[in-house]
């Protein structure tokens, strides 16, 4: 048994070392050319849209071509199946780690392939816009650059097992409030520099499988029937894998026909035989328009190995350590560590330490709801309370009832030398397809100034898709973590955070406002009737749902937009702090290649070893057109051992220097001089250089 287990570890290993993705080749669309010149009229209108319960693929029995399984989603493999429970994609991007992007999509592909699925149904990549969608949790924050290589990894990862990885969901879809009907009206230049990056760079450079289009109109029409979307523009990529609707997206037959889609899911609503008959009888649409389809399909199948090998490996247990460990090296590098006054953390194991834990995320493992939900193994999940619980010898934990304080526990809360109170949401306060208050659901304000008004060492540990409203008692508590969701391992990785035997090394991948009307997307987020002095009450306007959301703030999203507009936010993109101090020096930029090698020294100046994401900035000095002041466009992170350097580098190829040109409707790379600038965030830049184009 152990020669079994590490040989399908040693397998993983290998595999994800080399993330080699499976390209579609000559012979794989050969070979569909083939099989679908045999099939019949009924076969093929039956392969274009899902079957059974909604997760599998159509077979083709006769022709040998098999019905093909699917599962959501971003955090593990779901539907009909326990597995392991990965942190949410707001954490991974809060690593700014590749690596740990590839081992979590590794991962996540053993999993799939142990239960014999082939088709998993992420990453999704729709980019945080503001605070307020429910479903900010599954993606990788507000950056392009950040999210498509935290994608692009995470999709290497997964397809390294022979399993295609779905991108989605193609295109803003970045609020769930009637996600059905409002419309996202984006200019041209905004969707190619912000929207589309995710998605271009996982077709061209990641060769993924399959493409997932989204439920809101883009421009008027619906994303599964938007030709200007997949033809014009996913297709103009170069991608030849399969587009797939998200459940219950498409509208029309004519529609979802002619407009480059493939797939229907999870039915026949709309591709059904007696709809789909008379369009081809009459000559409105052509049967070689169902040829196209299925031709997508199947020569994605073969490029992948599904016509021929077995679904399932049976030599990865459903169970697998491989997988854990993947989930908790994740897990423990996406905190971010918001606040630490005094150094109030880490907290040293003593015979005198007396950590009390409370809230009510202590004893749970919150998770967000919809299809990023899943079921861990059984005995697999491991709670904030159970992982200080578990910290051992030098440390003493209570868990109270937050829900029934005694006069006996505030005692206990006042002599306590940490006090972690464990607040924010959960499946049901925030999920898909509604929208989520920015504060804390109710009662939870109250209950951290309680505990702060007896004891100052109070740690506010937060479980969040995003920003939430801290105001009421930032300044009353010593520390605050923004932990995300971290899946099965979180609880064990927030413990070894707040015991210093990991250093945080988290990054925000939003820019932390501090209030909502800050953000200078709220504005043109579907429309409200604001109500300044409390934003919660704030209503949507007579015409419910409104049908459009205006995209006004353009290009400058998030961080883009703090020089536009002139707003400082609380935290800045890219912020977290760490229990060790860095130095950069000696920047280096030097031509290389389509570009420039940007290299820098840091320094750990502490005492204990940990990492640090280092960040680099690209900014025009002038331009013929308006740009933000700087993108980010280049990051590296290194663990560093105390007192030690590590040398960094980051190459800046030709799409660092340029933008979206829409009356030519290209990118253009606008010749002049660029700062190179280099730093801890995106407000704490420490190096800078200059180059001309």
């Amino acid at each position: 048994m152990k020669k079994f287990l590490f040989s399908a570890f040693a397998l993983c290993l290998t595999l994800a070392s080399s993330a080699q993705p499976y390209v579609i080749r000559q012979s794989d669309k050969d070979r569909a050319a083939s099989l679908v010149s045999r099939m019949t009229l009924d076969e093929k209108i039956n392969m274009i849209s899902g079957k059974v319960d909604g997760f599998w693929t159509a077979p083709v029995e006769r022709l040998g071509i098999p019905a093909v399984r699917m599962a959501d989603g971003p955090q593990g493999v779901r539907n009909k199946t326990k597995s392991t429970y990965y942190p949410c994609g707001i954490l991974l991007a809060s690593t700014f780690s590749r690596d740990a992007a590839l081992g979590v999509g590794n991962g996540i592909g053993c999993d799939a392939t142990a239960r014999g699925v082939r088709i998993m149904l992420c990453p999704g990549v729709n980019l945080y816009r503001t605070a307020l969608c429910g479903r900010n949790f599954e993606y990788y924050g507000e950056d392009p650059y950040l999210t498509s290589e935290i994608a692009l990894n995470y999709i290497n990862g997964i397809q390294s097992e022979r399993v295609i990885a779905t991108i989605k969901h193609f295109v803003a879809n970045n609020q769930e409030y009637a996600r059905h009907q409002v419309s996202s009206n984006i200019d041209e230049r905004t969707l190619n520099e912000l929207y589309f990056p995710a998605f271009r760079k996982a077709v061209e450079q990641g060769a993924v499988g399959a493409v997932m289009t989204s439920y809101n109109p883009v421009n008027g029409t619906h994303a599964a029937e938007n030709a200007w979307l997949i033809t014009d523009n996913l297709r103009a990529w170069g991608f030849e894998g399969i587009v797939m609707s998200d459940w219950v997206s498409t509208y029309t037959t004519l529609g979802t026909l002619k407009s480059g889609l493939d797939l229907e899911m999870p039915s026949n609503f709309v591709t059904n035989p007696a709809d789909v008959k008379p369009l081809i009888a009459n000559g409105v649409v052509s049967e070689s328009d169902l040829d196209r389809m299925c031709m997508h399909l199947i020569q994605t199948f073969s490029a992948f190995g599904l016509l021929d090998l077995p679904m399932k490996d049976e030599s990865i247990p459903e169970d697998y350590e491989f997988s854990r460990n993947k989930a908790y090296e994740a897990s423990v590098q996406g905190p971010v560590l918001l606040k630490n006054d005094a150094n109030l953390l880490p907290v040293k194991a003593s015979g005198k330490n007396n950590i009390v834990v409370l809230g009510p995320n202590a004893d749970v493992v919150a998770f967000g709801g919809g299809s990023g939900a899943m079921t861990p193994i059984d005995g697999r999940n491991i709670t904030l309370a159970a992982g200080l619980q578990g910290l051992g010898k030098g440390y003493k934990t209570t868990l109270l009832d937050y829900k029934a304080l005694t006069p006996e526990d505030e005692k206990l809360i006042a002599k306590a030398s940490l006090v972690v109170v464990s607040v924010g949401f959960n499946k049901t306060t925030e999920k898909e397809n509604s929208d989520r208050t920015y504060s804390l659901p109710e009662g939870q304000d109250a209950l951290i100034a309680r505990v702060a008004a007896l004891n100052a060492r109070v740690l506010v540990v937060i479980n969040s898709g995003g920003e939430v409203d801290i105001n009421p008692w930032k300044d009353k508590v010593g520390a605050i973590i923004m932990a995300w969701y971290g899946g099965q391992e979180g609880g064990r990785a927030l413990a070894d955070i707040i015991s210093g035997k990991v250093a945080p090394s988290g990054k925000l991948p939003i820019t932390f406002w501090g209030t909502l009307e800050k953000n200078p997307a709220y504005a043109f987020y579907h429309r409200l009737t604001p109500n300044i002095a409390n934003p919660q009450k704030s209503k949507h306007q007579n015409r419910n749902p409104y049908p459009y959301s205006l995209y006004s703030e353009g290009i400058f999203l998030g961080y883009r937009g703090v020089e536009h507009f002139d707003v400082e936010p609380m935290f800045p993109f890219g912020f977290g702090l760490s229990y060790v101090n860095f130095e950069y020096s000696d920047l280096s930029v030097t031509p290389a290649g389509d570009g420039f090698d940007v290299a820098f020294t840091v320094k750990n100046t502490g005492k204990m070893p940990a990492a640090e994401a280092a960040q680099v900035y690209v900014a025009p000095l002038s331009s013929e057109v308006m740009r933000p002041a700087k993108e980010l466009k280049g990051f590296a992170k290194h663990t560093i051992a105390g007192g030690k350097t590590v040398r960094y580098s980051v190459h800046l190829g030709p799409d660092a220097f340029s933008y979206y040109d829409e009356s030519a409707h290209a990118w253009k790379q606008e010749k002049g001089e660029y700062q190179i600038l280099v730093g801890a965030s995106s407000a704490d830049l420490r190096l800078q250089s200059c180059v001309t184009l």
